[in-house]
């Protein structure tokens, strides 16, 4: 039931005495409305503290006694002040990231403080990434330590204060130079990828969608081989390799190449990885065999490493890998997309699956970048905090974290995380050689499926012209998309049969 306050006759009476003290030596102002003059001029010290406008143009030596024209002389100055007025953000679009509204009316005050304190801290967080762009950083740093001060007096374990978090750690690391990140062995990493795929269904779409389509493109072939530019724990094909065994007419032969990083020990990362999915298929009657190609980059991977015959049906799979070879637009720093994709069609692959953020963090412009960043991850740890699964929770930000620092602190080489939307890879790989093909009902049921799994209500999946997204409320998260390269000239086509 709501609780409606009622002034006391005594209260009452005793706003009526002061307000009438204030009238009777001439002040035109009524006590209610001291408290706002108060709460703007806090706010004026704030923004006098943090700006770097020349305050001598609209210092006053005019002395007021009045404090109605204390409150005109305080709003006039704000005015000149405004500072995130011309950002170029709608502070609505973000998610609602605060707590759950708290039941008991009491508390109500505590979140509208909380609320207040993180619209604060948006606006902050926007004004340091537009000084940062225009290279004031002695501001940046200042406002850096005022976000640090507000985020001691928030909820830093959900909602905005967590994320926000992030982000001023990042902007730090870039201020100060720490420009490297945070360092990880390919252990860490990879266990970090784990917590991920379990804590929330992105992953798990991006392998279950893929695996669909790749299944559908096999139908009929005797002799088939996957190329995946990512194998990591090889997490993907335990389920591909089931469904093969069950194909109506007998499985196929299975060959997998499985890209990923050479390790840092005596240990063979790839080939235990490969051991135990030939396991797995011997357990199941799948004739497979597994090759692991060790590279850095997938630039620095030659078409001849994965030894493809014509005698095989090809599907190559990228899992948030391509967005990894793209330079920005004004640093034409490497052609490695290009690159790979020309030796992928050279290939002639049966199916091309490519799952990416649906994103754009590959912009020029250091500000636009910051801002559609804070959005997209706003909105992922939003979706994050309403998945089931506490254990990997923690591992899982941390996973996210190293995302958010490669997009805000990075520049040049360094920064690998350069999202882009399924609108820019359309005609990517329109203009590559590869037209689209459609995921079909099969994928789009096996998506929604996959959804049960988790109990939040919020994420769904849409068909967007024959690709699929899974995204969060209204915001679409992550696109998986299907495609095959045009026909080429015998003489172009790429096979190396053995």
């Amino acid at each position: 039931m709501e609780t409606v306050s009622v002034s006391s006759p005594s209260e009452g009476t005793k706003t009526k005495d002061i307000d009438g003290l204030l009238a009777g030596v001439g002040y035109k102002v009524r006590s209610s409305e001291l408290h706002q003059v108060a709460q703007n001029i806090e706010r004026l010290e704030n923004v006098i503290v943090n700006s770097s406008s020349d305050i001598s143009q609209i210092a006053s030596d005019t002395v007021h006694y009045d404090p109605s024209d204390i409150g005109n002389w305080v709003d006039n100055l704000l005015s000149e002040f405004d500072h995130t007025a011309s950002l170029p953000y709608d502070f609505s679009e973000l998610p609602d990231l605060a707590a759950a509204p708290p039941q008991d009316h009491q508390l109500k005050v505590v979140a509208t403080v909380e609320e207040d304190s993180a619209i604060k801290l948006v606006h902050m967080l926007m004004t340091c990434a537009d000084s940062l762009q225009r290279g004031n950083l002695p501001l940046a740093g200042s406002l850096i330590e005022g976000m640090q001060g507000l985020l001691a007096h928030m909820n830093i374990n959900c909602g905005i204060g967590k994320v926000a978090g992030y982000f001023i750690d990042a902007l730090n690391r870039r201020i100060f130079g720490q420009n490297n990140i945070i360092s990880a062995s390919l252990y860490e990493n990879d266990v970090l990828y784990h917590h991920y795929y379990e804590a929330c269904p992105y992953l798990k779409f991006a392998h279950f969608t893929a695996n669909q389509a790749i299944l559908e493109a096999f139908n009929g072939h005797d002799c088939v081989h996957v190329i995946d530019f990512n194998l990591m724990h090889g997490l993907q094909w335990p389920a591909l390799i089931q469904a093969l065994a069950l194909r109506p007419g007998g499985p196929p032969f299975l060959r997998l190449t499985g890209i990923g990083p050479p390790s840092p020990d005596d240990r063979d990362n790839l080939r235990e990885i490969g051991l135990r999915l030939a396991e797995l298929a011997r357990s199941v009657n799948v004739r497979f065999a597994f090759r692991g190609v060790a590279a850095w980059r997938l630039e620095d991977v030659k078409p001849w490493m994965l030894q493809v015959s014509s005698k095989e049906a090809v599907a190559v799979n990228s899992i948030m890998q391509l967005h990894r070879l793209l330079g920005s637009q004004s640093d034409p720093i490497s052609s490695g997309i290009e690159t790979v994709l020309g030796w992928i069609r050279s290939l002639n692959p049966k199916i091309m699956t490519v799952v990416e953020q649906e994103a754009n963090h590959n912009k020029d412009g250091f500000l636009e970048r910051f801002t559609e960043a804070l959005h997209y991850y706003s909105t992922v740890f939003d979706s994050l905090e309403a998945c089931p699964v506490e254990p990997d929770k923690a591992m899982a930000e941390i996973y996210l974290q190293r995302e958010i620092c490669n997009v805000v602190c990075c520049e040049g080489p360094a920064r690998i995380e350069r999202h882009e939307p399924l609108v820019k890879w359309r005609e990517r790989l329109g203009k590559a050689g590869f037209r689209p093909l459609h995921l079909g009902s099969n994928a789009f049921k096996q998506a929604s499926m996959l959804l049960t799994l988790f109990s939040a209500e919020g994420y769904c999946v849409e068909e967007n012209q024959g690709s699929l997204t899974l995204g969060w409320h209204s915001r679409p998260l992550i696109a998986a998309s299907a495609w095959q390269a045009v026909s080429l000239p015998e003489t172009e086509t790429l096979r190396f049969d053995h």
